[in-house]
């Protein structure tokens, strides 16, 4: 979470009970009594008590004091007394109190981490992934170790151990990187291990589909118009949706009579709301989808459980493409096809990465190799012009 809001006010219990949390930022509370004592409060609700100060280096570290309600805030204030007086005496608490470190195990880490962190400012397949890594590969590995014990000899074998899949290597590396710096900020841990293990080279996956390709991808899913996860792939190839987005839209995010789809912010990666125009042809399919709205739900593609929307679709879509005979095609892969075909025709990076949805141009950069095709169709008319004015049969003509 980047965003937070900070303010001074002499924390007392009434303070601390009535201060309402944000919807979306961290607000922080800075005792005007004890220097560096605050009260960070998270959208969950969650108030957590904190003492900041520099060490002799004039480094900052942050202590996690504890939750409100775990203790008073009066008590809270106590130990922040107590950590600033062993501060002034020399004491650097959080690199040197072993005996703090010793509380907190990973498995501590990886509870802290999800609530204060991953399910405030990540999306819910990104949380999920996390869990689904925490629980598979760290938890089994280290859930009863104490952070400040667990070495970086431990995390660089556990990495080697994954190195058949380079990218879930590399995923689990990125987590563990940032559970540690969460410690070391949290004055759980003074270092983070994590830093000097080298990524595993990733083989980068560019699978779209050509003209044939899609042409009988289309006549595959035409054949299946009756069956509602169709529209789902449709709609994934007309407007380069990431499949999550898709899944969660509403009805009221479309607005059929200007070609508009607004996604709000929690859906979108970037976290910042988007506009979408859409093509003649994607309000088309949209509207064939007015067929299977469902008045319990407000969700493009309900699910037949109530209030849900629809998750399960990579049954159908491995019956699709095998009918369509295509291979090594992912569902992701039709996000891939949609911006390749755009460059390919001669639209630019930028606008490509506006219609995805990058904030970063680096993100696009990974179609630059097929903007080319269409400078290299440009000067190839020019060369065969020169070609045949300066052929011989031009001249002896």
């Amino acid at each position: 979470m980047t965003s937070q809001s900070i303010n001074k006010i002499k924390l007392t219990k009434r303070a601390v009970e009535t201060a309402a949390p944000h919807p979306t930022k961290r607000l922080f509370l800075w005792d005007t009594e004890v220097t560096g004592f605050n009260l960070r409060i998270y959208p969950t609700g969650r108030k957590t008590y904190f003492l900041q100060y520099r060490n002799e280096f004039h480094k900052t570290h942050k202590i996690k004091i504890g939750v409100h309600g775990n203790l008073t805030t009066e008590e809270a204030r106590e130990k922040a007394r107590q950590l600033s007086l062993r501060i002034s005496l020399g004491e650097d608490p959080a690199t040197n109190n072993k005996e703090n470190k010793r509380k907190c195990t990973m498995a501590d880490l990886a509870k802290e981490y999800l609530e204060l962190h991953a399910k405030i400012s990540k999306r819910s397949k990104s949380v999920k992934d996390d869990m689904r890594m925490i629980s598979s590969v760290i938890l089994p590995k280290f859930g009863k170790q104490d952070i400040g014990a667990i070495t970086s000899h431990e995390l660089q074998k556990l990495h080697r151990d994954l190195r058949e899949t380079p990218y879930h290597a590399n995923r689990v590396r990125s987590l563990l990187s940032k559970m540690f710096n969460l410690a070391k900020e949290w004055g759980w841990r003074a270092d983070n291990p994590v830093l000097n293990i080298e990524k595993y080279q990733e083989e980068k996956r560019d699978r779209w589909l050509n003209d044939e390709e899609l042409q009988r991808l289309w006549a595959v899913l035409d054949k299946y118009n009756y069956h509602l996860t169709t529209y789902v792939f449709k709609l994934l190839l007309l407007t380069g949706a990431r499949k999550g987005e898709l899944l969660q839209a509403t009805w009221d995010q479309f607005d059929l009579e200007k070609g508009i789809w607004t996604k709000p912010s929690h859906l979108t990666k970037q976290k910042k709301k988007e506009h979408l125009p859409l093509s003649e042809n994607a309000i088309d399919v949209i509207n064939e989808l007015i067929h299977f709205r469902k008045e319990y739900s407000p969700y493009l593609f309900p699910s037949k459980i109530e209030g849900q929307p629809l998750q399960e679709i990579k049954t159908f879509w491995k019956k699709v493409i095998k009918e369509a005979n295509l291979e090594n095609v992912r569902i992701h892969d039709l996000r891939h096809t949609h911006a390749s075909h755009l460059v390919s025709d001669g639209l630019s990076l930028s606008i490509v990465g506006k219609l995805l949805g990058h904030t970063q141009a680096a993100t696009t950069q990974r179609y630059a190799h097929i903007a080319n095709e269409p400078l290299r169709k440009a000067t190839s008319l020019f060369g065969d012009k020169l070609k045949k004015l300066t052929s011989k049969e031009i001249f002896n003509s």
